[in-house]
């Protein structure tokens, strides 16, 4: 089923693409390649564990017609260094895929090197008027928030893993129903590759200059779910955030149900400063057992929160157009612990820019002191 569905993708983009010669655009492909290099320690005196990843991506689309598209996006990574050979679960990590179809493989791979390609993004979009339903792997983006996004239901993403700016997809049907200028009805079915379902409704709308949003349904199979979020203006400074219920149908002992809520503010202070503030609260933090679950591997809703309280602060600074300094922190009290990353971004010549990124966590995890630093710079043409 899966060759199937990614040979007719294929062919469809083939064949948009003589359209395109005829002259009509029905047929686009777009993407960038990658340079990523990560060096780990805990010390800069001691020793120092280093990867490095080659990361091409390919977006396209085709157009059958003026009310249909369909997209193909695939993410091929070559990954070699110190992880792999650390790491026995890396390998078989990347080719690992939780949505119905497997479309993660490893091509190669070896005793220091992977090379693996992933379809995250495969589906048809269709639009009828104020209608539009949309089938296949995609991105479902509920969030109002900046950081933490608790109604992010559907694909919830690490704020630390910086270097997969599109998110993760899921395999679901989405219907979205537009009832007004700035109003919507949604619904939509996602299931996994253990044939779990997660289904909601979100209605979207506008009062007092403020976005308003309520979601429900069930989470997993296994949780009912509801929430809510919401996004305006206060003056100048913009104001966020969203809360979900999570209440599992059958509780095992001693499970109780689980509240995770997040308010944020945001402001633009000229066109070189901006800045933002978040902090968020769930009454069932997740255990944490290692800094890597940071990072996002499996991530639900459920799990963003761990600690009891958390906030989060960034300021970002533009001297010159071309340049961007920002540093981040993120405080975790019943870790002991924070986090902390400045970063640079550079535009060296027309799409190729360059970025530095620190990330320092500093917390107790397991009941032992972890200190951990990760330095990455990337070169990135896009195209």
């Amino acid at each position: 089923m899966t060759r199937l569905l990614i040979t007719a993708a294929l062919l469809l983009c083939i064949s948009g693409s003589v359209h395109a010669q005829e002259g009509e655009e029905r047929f686009t492909v777009a993407g960038y390649a990658s340079w990523l290099h990560m060096a780990m320690f805990e010390k800069p005196s001691e020793a120092w564990m280093n990867s490095s990843m080659l990361h091409n991506r390919l977006n396209f689309r085709v157009y059958p017609g003026s009310h249909t598209t369909i997209a193909l996006e695939v993410r091929n990574r070559f990954v070699t260094g110190d992880m792999i050979n650390l790491d026995p679960s890396y390998i078989q990590g990347l080719a690992k895929d939780d949505g119905l179809l497997d479309m993660s493989f490893n091509l190669s791979e070896g005793n220091s090197y992977v090379l693996n390609t992933m379809i995250d993004r495969l589906y048809i979009d269709f639009t009828a008027g104020r209608l539009q339903v949309r089938a296949g792997r995609q991105r479902i983006n509920w969030s109002q928030a900046m950081v933490w996004n608790p109604n992010d239901i559907f694909n919830t993403y690490s704020f630390f893993d910086f270097d997969y700016i599109e998110r993760p997809g899921s395999d679901a049907l989405r219907l979205t129903y537009s009832t007004g200028p700035a109003s919507a009805a949604e619904l939509v079915a996602k299931i996994d590759a253990a044939d779990n379902i997660t289904a909601a409704a979100l209605y979207r709308f506008s009062l007092l200059n403020t976005d308003i949003q309520f979601i429900a349904g069930e989470t997993d199979g296994d949780y009912l779910t509801a929430g809510m979020g919401w996004s305006g203006a206060v003056g100048s400074v913009s104001v966020r955030g969203e809360a979900t219920l999570f209440s599992p149908f059958t509780r095992a002992e001693g499970e109780k149900n689980t509240l995770i809520a997040t308010a944020g503010l945001d402001k633009v202070f000229s066109d070189k400063v901006t800045a933002l503030a978040q902090v968020m609260y769930s009454n069932n933090p997740v255990d944490l057992q290692s800094f890597t679950q940071l990072y996002g591997g499996g991530l639900t809703a459920m799990q963003l929160a761990f600690s009891k309280f958390s906030a989060v602060g960034q300021v970002s600074y533009a001297p010159v157009p071309l340049l961007n300094i920002s540093l981040s922190g993120i405080w975790y009290p019943d870790l002991k612990g924070f986090y902390a990353g400045p970063s640079v971004d550079f535009s060296m010549a027309e799409n190729i820019d360059f970025t530095f990124l620190w990330q320092h966590f500093n917390s107790i995890i397991a009941e032992n002191e972890v200190r951990i630093n990760l330095g990455f710079i990337r070169f990135k043409y896009s195209f």
